[in-house]
């Protein structure tokens, strides 16, 4: 087996696939030979799937299944910003040592709540811009029986489809940043009346975070995402005194989208952000600038569950969802 010298990638050319599939025998016939190719070429080769898809690629790779690093996809998709984080400075790792970073990601999150699916179908775009240059290749088998809409948006965050043995041009496949706009095209629900509110009149941080504190001791909110929500507030207020206009209003309040709990923290300023501005969905590179000069919602987005952004003439929201544990839940 030859390599590439450490510091270049095996191969320069990113590939991001859709496998749509109807049943084992088309997932084996698209994944396997996907498998076996990184085996052959010496890639670093990972298959994240849920244990029934491990047994049957198991069964299906034989004696290539022991270079095979096979992870537990509920564990893989946690939270979509650190997901992304992690599989890029894996792939960027991988082509400093002169391998390739071969992904097979079962899309375990497309049951979850309809705003975690949204979030996890923006990665699936974005991660177009992201990995340019890594020479990784990903491909994403999704099963006939998921929701429908979840298959359709697949043809539009991935530039090629799998059918066989062949890779196709995507003729559904959308700019991902114009696919992230669409997913910010609908407008947030209004906060309930009852939301706690407070007209920020000025930059007080120690107070501000005083306030945030008493709320979210009143919920379940456990201490560890109280520190975290204390960091990704204080940066959301920084940004919008230092970047928007008045009137700067926080509002929290707690409810329950498709039964999942959340805290939810909002901060909304009379401004307009600009176009192009990346809205911190992408990880800042090594040695690089944060994606649009905003290193903080980077961050803000590794901190909580969910960031919701919109932004236009009537001003800019930035809403902060934090999961709460679920009712009876042991801490």
């Amino acid at each position: 087996m030859t390599t590439s010298p450490a510091g270049t990638a095996a191969s320069d050319s990113f590939t991001h696939r859709v496998l749509p599939y109807d049943g084992p025998g088309q997932l084996l016939a698209g994944a396997v030979p996907f498998l076996l190719d990184g085996v052959d070429v010496g890639d670093r080769v990972l298959a994240v799937c849920r244990p029934d898809r491990e047994s049957l690629l198991r069964d299906a790779l034989g004696p290539a299944a022991e270079s095979i690093e096979f992870t537990d996809a509920a564990t893989w998709y946690g939270h979509p910003s650190r997901t992304l984080a992690d599989c890029l400075s894996d792939a960027d790792d991988t082509a400093w040592r002169g391998r390739r970073l071969r992904v097979l990601g079962d899309p375990v999150w497309a049951r979850r709540s309809r705003l975690e699916v949204v979030e996890w179908q923006r990665v699936e775009a974005v991660l177009n811009v992201a990995f340019r240059g890594t020479g990784a290749a990903l491909l994403c088998p999704y099963e006939a029986s998921l929701p429908a809409g979840v298959v359709a948006a697949a043809r539009r965050t991935h530039p090629e489809t799998v059918r066989g043995a062949r890779a196709v041009p995507n003729p559904g496949f959308v700019d991902p940043w114009a696919y992230s706009a669409q997913c910010d095209a609908e407008p947030l629900p209004r906060p309930p009346a009852g939301a706690d509110t407070l007209k920020l009149e000025r930059p007080d941080l120690f107070w501000l975070r005083a306030y945030v504190t008493d709320y979210a001791r009143s919920t379940p909110l456990p201490e560890d995402d109280l520190q975290r929500l204390l960091v990704a507030v204080t940066e959301v207020v920084t940004n919008a005194w230092r970047h928007g206009e008045p009137p700067i209003v926080l509002r929290m309040w707690t409810d329950a989208p498709d039964g999942v709990p959340a805290l939810v923290c909002e901060v909304s300023d009379g401004g307009r952000w600009a176009s192009g501005s990346g809205y911190g969905l992408i990880p800042p590179r090594p040695g690089g600038p944060a994606s649009g000069g905003r290193f903080g919602l980077w961050a803000v987005r590794l901190l909580c569950s969910i960031v919701q952004i919109r932004t236009g003439d009537g001003g800019s929201v930035v809403r902060l969802r934090l999961a709460l544990p679920e009712p009876g839940a042991k801490g």
